[in-house]
């Protein structure tokens, strides 16, 4: 432990003395700082390994930690930063009044299965003796159960019939497969996919999941499903709903980077996703298409809207500008300065007063 020195020992020291104080204080501090860092790093590499993705990275700049999170979020915010409980002054609370029926309205659609709970006539008239009591109106209460996921195995027999000459053989009729010889069903993969992109599950954890109720499944397996399935069957409709798109007269456009793990480049790679949408105002059908390209080039919304004719509402962004100038049939409501040409706002897109 390093010594303290009093005020009067500090005014006795000579010039000499005091610079070689403060500089063994300064290598004191830059080794403190220095284990700070380490100390750091331990500690977000072991969050690292306790919840993160293995594509997870972890950046120490300027000594803030900074995490790429997915899962983790709560637990590194609160174990690897001292958090300050805010004073009881400083919450704001708002009591809002519980709108009566909400109850009611949130369970409407659910199915009920009505559970009775009666007395017994022996002890009706223990209570209130021979034919001493007469029923009112049942006092109903709701309550919300969860059944779990419930796993079953198809197993299809299919007749084979051959005829007294032994010549000819006949199968029954089969339902057609998702992927021939393959135990996948279509509730299976409605299953995976809505794990994996709507609820944003990696395959790995899906696969745990399965395995705790006796299904082993592994992740390269759903990835195989989820490829082929996409490319027999999604791809069709994602066609299907491009040709739709052109239909509408007002479209919406944007793009954000990406970052990708593989796709032949150097791990993190950025890439660009890039989104069309029907206008905010057809609200009764919209359609959304997300097209991923390597690059942000003009040439990928040149592509994709070819054929189209409309107004396409978009960001200052140049590559739409380019295609403003070289696509007199598209009007491009973007948001940069001296617009090439004058647009004329369609009726549907007109806020009134």
């Amino acid at each position: 432990m390093s010594k303290i020195y009093s005020p009067e020992e500090l005014n006795s020291f000579s010039k000499e003395t005091l610079v070689a104080v403060i500089l063994s204080m300064q290598d004191q501090l830059n080794q403190l700082n220095a284990n700070m860092e380490r100390l750091i790093e331990q500690i977000a590499d072991a969050n690292n390994k306790r919840y993160g993705r293995s594509s997870e990275k972890l950046d120490v700049i300027a000594g803030q930690l900074e995490l790429e999170l997915i899962f983790n979020e709560a637990e590194a915010l609160t174990e690897t930063l001292y958090v300050v409980e805010p004073a009881e002054e400083d919450v704001i609370q708002v009591s809002r009044r519980k709108r009566k029926g909400k109850r009611e309205e949130d369970l409407k659609d659910l199915p009920v299965e009505v559970i009775p709970h009666t007395l017994s006539d022996e002890k009706l008239q223990e209570l209130f003796g021979a034919d001493g009591w007469k029923q009112l109106p049942d006092e109903v209460y709701k309550r919300v159960r969860v059944q779990p996921a419930v796993y079953t195995v198809e197993e299809h027999h299919v007749a084979v019939y051959a005829g007294r000459d032994n010549q000819t053989i006949v199968k029954a009729d089969r339902p057609r497969d998702l992927l021939r010889n393959s135990i996948l069903t279509p509730s299976l993969a409605a299953s995976i996919m809505n794990a994996k992109y709507v609820n944003g599950l990696p395959l790995y954890r899906i696969s745990q999941e399965f395995l705790r109720n006796d299904i082993h499944i592994s992740k390269q397996v759903m990835a195989n499903w989820m490829i082929q399935c996409a490319d027999r069957y999604l791809g069709i409709l994602y066609d299907y709903l491009h040709k739709e798109l052109y239909r509408f007269h007002v479209l919406q456009a944007d793009e954000t980077p990406v970052m990708v793990s593989k796709d032949g480049r150097p791990v993190n790679s950025k890439s660009y996703m890039w989104i069309y949408r029907t206008g905010k105002i057809y609200k009764d059908t919209p359609i959304v298409l997300y097209e991923y390209q390597r690059t942000r080039k003009a040439d990928h919304p040149q592509e994709f809207l070819k054929g189209f004719t409309g107004v396409v509402v978009c960001d200052g962004y140049s590559a739409y500008r380019k295609l403003d100038r070289e696509n007199p049939d598209i009007t491009f409501a973007g948001c940069w300065t001296h617009y090439p040409r004058s647009i004329i706002i369609p009726e549907e897109m007109q806020i009134s007063a």
